[in-house]
Order: C-alpha cells, then structure tokens, then sequence
C-alpha cells in the first residue's frame, strides 16, 4: 500500500492515512482506500474498523494539484462522482467505521470523515468545506451530508464563509461524536472501537442497514424492514448466547453467527 496503513487488533482494524505532507486525497488515495474496506469487509477478524490520519492532519482536502489537469465539466463531474461512490461505500459498509480526528479535516477530508459512522475529535482539530474560497462547490456528497448534521443554516455559514469550527464546535453543532484532547484522541477512538467490536456483528450490521434505510425509505417501509431484520437475527446464535450470558449474568461471546 502506498497511502495506508494497516494494523489489526483485538478485532480492530486501524487504518492509518499516510501521504505527507497534509493527507490529501487523490484519485489514487480513493481507489487504493476502496481496495482496503474490501479486504476489510470479508476478514472475519475485523468487526470495527478505525480511520485516523498520520503527521499533522486527519486530511486537509483534496489533491488541489490533480485539479489542473481536469480539462472539461465531464472530467470534473466524474471525478466528483467517484469520489461520491467511495463515501457512499464507507457509509453503507457492513462494519462500523470510525473516524479519529486531529489536525485539519478539510473539503474532500471532512467529507470522508462524515462518511465515517462515527466522528471522535481532538478538541483543537478543525472541520471544515472551504471549497468557495477556491471558487468551486464540495463533490463527494459534502453539501448534502453535512447539512444532514448541522441543518441548512449551519451548512450554509459553514460553506458560505469557508470558515472552519472547531472540534468542540462539532460536537456543539451534531458534527461529531466526542471531543477529547488531541494526545487522548487515538486512545478514546481504540476504547469505542473495542466496545462496539464486542457485539454480535450480526447485530451491529442490521443496525447499519437500518440505519440507511432512514436516508431513502419512508417510516413505514423502514420499519417494516427493521421487523424483517428484529426476525433474522433472533434465530442466530449469537442471539441465542446473548439471552444466555444475561441468565447467566456473564459477558456474552458472540461469533458473528
């Protein structure tokens, strides 16, 4: 790998971001990613996986460079939808995937950490879409989820101005989970990682897919498939072991079946 990383533990897999000297991502950095989330996803010993950028940043944007050499609107759109299937992925991925923040997450890079299911942050990190100050729009679905975090009048000032906001902010605003100091961050993002890798991965990839149901199916047909899912996994084993442990009053030891 040549941007990545790769480390695995206690059913974690940390994938560190490496590409001095600001993480940015490039055509190359989302294909080799989408590469690594498909080895990830049929690893029986990953069940969460951990996102975190090395050096200064989480990621301070796209590559600006590679922008020079898009030639015409059909280029540029391509580019922003491939871009558009990566984070689509990441989001629907079966596995629970975590963004540990510091530094900067910026445009393109705050675009994959809204991707992400879960944002940790350092205090002092900043997020932001600062794509207007370059006279161009966010394209890796940017516009459309942060205002699914923040609401519109936050999206708007957030992309309107090009300022970015703090990571005590983006907890303030819906924008991440938990603010932390930057030394504590990698720590807090490992223990909830651990945390949720505990759980039946049955149960934790339902509550994915339910999860996006909400983006594109009425109430009423999500829940109808949230009954279709409650049904499926009942019958497994894990199901079976977690009623067990309770009785028991012990921790219970999922298999992922």
């Amino acid at each position: 790998m040549d941007f990545f990383r790769l480390a695995k533990e206690e059913f974690v897999a940390v994938v560190t971001f490496s590409r001095p000297p600001a993480n940015a991502l490039s055509s190359a950095v989302l294909k080799e990613l989408s590469t690594i989330l498909d080895e990830l996803e049929t690893d029986p010993e990953v069940r969460v996986v951990l996102l975190h950028g090395e050096g200064r940043f989480f990621s301070a944007g796209a590559d600006i460079k590679e922008f020079t050499s898009v030639a015409s609107a059909e280029e540029a759109s391509s580019l922003s939808r491939n871009g558009q299937l990566v984070m689509e992925r990441i989001e629907r991925f079966s596995k629970p995937v975590i963004a540990a923040i510091h530094g900067a997450a910026l445009g393109g890079g705050l675009e994959l950490a809204m991707s992400c299911h879960i944002r940790i942050v350092a205090e002092t990190a900043k997020l932001g879409l600062p794509e207007l100050q370059l006279g161009i729009i966010p394209g890796f679905a940017g516009t459309q989820r942060l205002v699914r975090y923040v609401g519109f009048g936050k999206a708007a000032e957030m992309m309107w101005t090009s300022e970015p906001i703090t990571g005590l902010e983006a907890v303030e605003w819906g924008l991440a989970n938990k603010a932390v100091p930057e030394e504590k961050l990698l720590d807090e993002a490992k223990q909830l990682a651990q945390k949720i890798a505990a759980k039946s991965p049955l149960s934790v990839r339902a509550t994915i897919e339910l999860l996006n149901a909400a983006k594109e199916k009425s109430f009423a047909e999500a829940v109808r498939e949230e009954a279709e899912w409650f049904g499926r996994v009942f019958v497994s084993e894990d199901a079976k072991e977690g009623v067990q442990a309770f009785l028991e009053k012990r921790p219970p030891v999922f298999q992922g079946k």
